[in-house]
């Protein structure tokens, strides 16, 4: 609890023993007991009504006189109806009514704002309470950055004055400050406050590592990339920062409800409490305004729409903290209500469905073994830099007969000469004494070599040794693992079709496709062309059912923002991208976008039961307040006993980890 919410504990504690103990006195000496038989007093009471009235305004001032302020200011900046102006109203017209009975006792009028206050402070903390929840697992902002001295010791400074390009070292335990590369040592790196992944992430020399992570182990250097405000952490803090910006169309509904609502009950209380006893008069009963009255008040009490008002939004902040927990930031409850009518989900391939780099997938070969084939092909790269040749250069450093392992063995220059690069083709060079042609079937053609197709679909290296074929290395982008398993959990999560958008040949994409078990594959796409294909799904979907479209790189900006809602792979994806994406999935996992959408479906059905739940309830009660068969008791069941339910209910928004 915070100072203001232990003032109010006292406040609530000191007025509730004060309330009691008036009660129990007025039982004991100030009911004056009536003579059965003729309705006279038998004795007087020891306590004047004054006396009463003066004592339990000491409880009811002591836990309510906020209230009563600040109806008065809404009352003054013609602000009326609100929260405070029904109870302050509810709570002195039940003061006046039984000072006007003289009954001397206001137990009734006291408990109301008891329990009004005791539902505020209530409410105050669950909000607070889930506000400290996320806030300390999204308190990712590092304090400071250690920058080396020339004599070796270290500087503290702020991650802001850090410029791209500087050398930073993170010790054990520290927070890694901006984004970079590692330059020496190796570590394990904690990523749970960003990626949700509990598992410990390896780094070692020369891999990206981003801001916001927590170094477990070894002491690392690190050659920042980025300035601080443009880091990882930076946009994880924007992004959870501006998500209560964006409201949903439940929350903008709940606002405009309560703006009519509010009025609307003050004034039929009104015409309860003077169109009724007008009524009796004309009809020559008795008029009986005080009971009347009573009804009217019971009847605001009842209707104070505080379980509408705090628990949606509440609903949606827990829904938007317990996703960003996981990893998922969502940027506005607008989107996470959208994700729950997700029927299509459109996907990038590159980077989205696969790791967006190259690596060798197979190896067949004709005479030689797999290492030797590979031997003589990274030798024969060892010049190029195309993305091909350093798969191959990658595949071999670390394998040993098949075996993968460290990066060990190297492949050495002083083997290699005669190299000459075959444009669209391959690579002519002579490896320790063996003549090398390495390339596409066209080159194979050329050079008279007669070679064997590969029945698998990728990019097909095919290896010459001194004029005779082989064999063959298979190089494809790698599918991410779990990817398939991603589409079929979007299926499980109520998705219709899936459909994959790339710009590869037709081969490339539907053997994906097909892997994934993905619906609807259109390949061959530039740009432009997917924003065509984006927008032919829109105009085949029906109205109310929403359009996902998941990408990672800078071409795929355009198309996120077209898309009902684009969800941006965070992590590794470009700027652009995180961007014009609605959500953003911070460890570039395809399942987190089921686990988005089912995120999204429990935060609505948890928003839609207390909907349900407190406009039901308060409906039933006040039928029976206008009716006369509710008491001030149960109009504080109606409105604070509904608040507490609602709220508790809001909370568990915030738990999402086994959805």
């Amino acid at each position: 609890m915070n100072k203001k919410q232990k003032k109010m504990l006292i406040r609530i504690i000191t007025a509730a023993l004060f309330m009691i103990l008036l009660h129990l006195a007025y039982k004991t000496v100030g009911e004056r007991q009536i003579d059965p038989a003729d309705g006279s007093h038998i004795n007087e009471v020891l306590i004047k009504e004054p006396v009463w009235f003066l004592l339990y305004m000491i409880p009811y001032l002591t836990v309510g006189y906020d209230i009563l302020l600040k109806a008065w200011k809404g009352i003054k900046n013609r602000q009326v109806f609100d929260e405070n102006f029904l109870m302050a109203v509810a709570t002195l017209g039940a003061i006046g009514v039984a000072l006007a009975e003289k009954n001397g006792d206001y137990t009734e009028a006291v408990a109301v704002m008891l329990f009004y206050q005791i539902g505020e402070l209530f409410q105050s903390y669950a909000v607070g309470k889930s506000r400290r929840n996320i806030s300390e697992l999204m308190d990712i902002r590092p304090d400071y950055a250690n920058i080396e001295k020339e004599d070796g010791s270290l500087e503290k400074k702020d991650p802001d004055e850090i410029e791209p390009g500087s050398m930073i070292v993170v010790n054990p335990g520290e927070r890694i400050p901006i984004d970079g590369i590692v330059i020496s040592g190796e570590s394990t790196l904690d990523t749970a406050a960003l990626t949700g992944e509990s598992v410990p992430r390896r780094v070692l020399e020369g891999d990206d590592v981003i801001s916001g992570c927590i170094n477990l182990s070894g002491v690392i250097k690190i050659r920042t990339t980025k300035e601080f405000g443009e880091s990882t952490v930076s946009r994880v803090l924007e992004l959870v920062e501006e998500s209560s910006s964006r409201k949903s169309r439940s929350e903008a509904f709940i606002t405009r409800f309560a703006k009519i609502y509010t009025p609307a009950v003050c004034y039929s209380a009104l015409a309860l409490a003077i169109i009724p006893p007008v009524v009796r008069l004309v009809m020559g009963l008795e008029p009986m305004p005080g009971s009347w009255i009573y009804r009217a008040l019971t009847f605001l009490v009842i209707s104070c729409p505080c379980a509408l008002v705090i628990s949606i939004p509440l609903s949606f902040f827990a829904g938007i903290g317990g996703a960003g927990r996981e990893g998922v930031l969502i940027k506005g409850s607008n989107y996470l209500e959208a994700l729950s009518k997700t029927k299509i989900v459109a996907f990038d391939k590159t980077g989205t469905m696969t790791k967006g780099v190259f690596e060798v997938a197979a190896i067949h070969h004709a005479t030689l073994s797999d290492d030797k084939l590979l031997y003589y092909a990274a030798h024969a790269e060892c010049a190029s830099s195309h993305p091909i040749a350093k798969s191959i250069i990658n595949a071999y450093v670390r394998s040993d007969e098949g075996k993968m392992r460290a990066a060990t063995r190297t492949v050495s220059g002083k083997l290699v000469s005669d190299i000459e690069e075959i444009p669209g083709g391959g690579m002519k060079a002579t490896v320790d004494g063996v003549r090398v042609v390495l390339g596409n079937k066209k080159l194979m053609e050329k050079e008279g070599i007669a070679y064997l197709d590969c029945h698998k679909t990728g990019t097909v290296v095919h290896v010459a040794l001194d004029g005779v074929y082989s064999g063959h290395i298979l190089i494809s982008d790698m599918i991410k693992p779990g990817a398939r398993d991603a589409v079929t959990a979007l299926h499980a999560a109520g998705v219709a079709k899936t459909v994959m958008l790339t710009g590869d040949a037709k081969a490339v994409g539907e053997a994906v496709a097909d892997e994934l078990g993905i619906d609807e594959v259109r390949t061959e796409l530039l740009p432009e062309g997917k924003v065509e294909a984006v927008e032919k799904l829109l105009s085949e979907k029906k109205e109310k059912e929403m359009l996902v479209f998941v990408g990672d790189g800078i071409n795929d900006a355009p198309v996120l923002g077209r898309a009902d809602i684009g969800i941006a792979m965070g992590a590794l994806g470009s700027d652009a991208a995180i961007e014009a994406a609605d959500v953003v999935l911070m460890d570039d996992d395809p399942l987190k976008i089921a686990k988005a959408i089912r995120i999204s479906s429990k935060c609505m059905r948890i928003v839609y039961e207390n909907i349900i739940f407190a406009i039901g309830i308060k409906l039933i009660c006040l039928l029976l307040g206008a009716m006369g068969a509710a008491n001030m008791w149960l109009a504080i069941f109606a409105d604070v006993g509904v608040m507490i339910i609602a709220v508790l209910n809001a909370i568990r928004a915030l738990f999402v980890r086994k959805v």
